[in-house]
């Protein structure tokens, strides 16, 4: 099925400037692999070396958080919108 992949700004240059991707997949993993095989670049700052979702990349299916799913393995519908939001730290009172 053929769900869209928002690409936050900071990635947005490993994709040609596209900020909305059409991928494949039936779960949340395998649509993020179909992105990484579209934009080789990607697959590194998505995956780590065991193929798990990096723990500082956050991704979200239809608003919520993939983690609080069933992670990678969280099933997708035709349609559906999933979201990379890379984590945000650092700064100073």
């Amino acid at each position: 099925m053929t769900v869209s992949v928002r690409i936050p700004t900071q990635l947005r240059s490993l994709t040609q400037g596209v900020s909305e991707i059409s991928v494949s997949g039936s779960t949340v993993g395998e649509a993020l692999a179909d992105l990484g095989t579209q934009f080789p670049t990607l697959q590194d700052r998505i995956f780590d070396e065991t193929g798990a979702i990096r723990r500082f990349v956050n991704v979200f299916l239809a608003d919520e958080d993939v983690r609080f799913l069933d992670g990678s393995n969280t099933p997708v519908s035709e349609g559906q919108v999933i979201s990379i939001v890379p984590a945000v730290a650092g700064g100073s009172r």
